[in-house]
């Protein structure tokens, strides 16, 4: 795999988007819903750059399975959010077509919080299908399939501490160490 992010640009960018986010909420409390499973290491990071008050609520959202798109996206947890006249972040790994994140956020608004931003560790360039673009994103990338810092392959390679581009070679080997 040839790494594309390595573990000091990922603390770097981290690092940032928590200043950023510091700055924008200042002492105010916020809650942090994270989209489950491929934020989970971006979660942990940027929670402990962040100053104000929090709460962490977390969600299940996925149309992928063994690499590829089902097209339907499954929501799970969202009823269950007290999220009601809150400032909420929604966090999530990738931003691709950016269906996911759309869907997320109506699905978030329906519950009436007070403000929502959105944050993806990921901004794959050129594959968006919808108009919402994210509020932040930590690192623009090109379009290909990376996986490492929670994104995975087959629900394979999220412990990587750096994002790497998954090539044809590695499928191959990953199918075979598999049988």
């Amino acid at each position: 795999m040839k790494v594309l992010i390595d573990q000091e640009q990922i603390r770097r960018g981290i690092d940032q988007l928590g200043a950023k986010l510091n700055a924008q909420y200042g002492p105010e409390p916020i809650t942090v819903v994270a989209i489950m499973t491929g934020s989970l290491v971006m979660l942990a990071d940027l929670i402990r750059c962040l100053e104000m008050p929090l709460r962490i609520s977390l969600i299940r959202a996925s149309s992928y399975r063994g690499g590829v798109s089902s097209g339907e996206l499954h929501v799970e947890e969202i009823q269950r959010l007290d999220i009601q006249d809150r400032d909420i972040l929604l966090i999530d790994d990738i931003y691709d077509t950016g269906k996911t994140l759309l869907e997320v956020s109506k699905r978030l608004k329906e519950l009436r919080p007070r403000s929502l931003k959105t944050a993806v560790f990921l901004n794959k360039q050129g594959t968006s299908q919808v108009q919402l673009k994210p509020d932040y994103s930590v690192f623009d990338i090109p379009n290909r399939f990376v996986v490492g810092y929670g994104l995975d392959y087959d629900d394979y390679y999220r412990n990587l501490p750096y994002v790497a581009v998954l090539e044809q070679s590695d499928l191959e080997q990953h199918h075979r160490a598999a049988r």
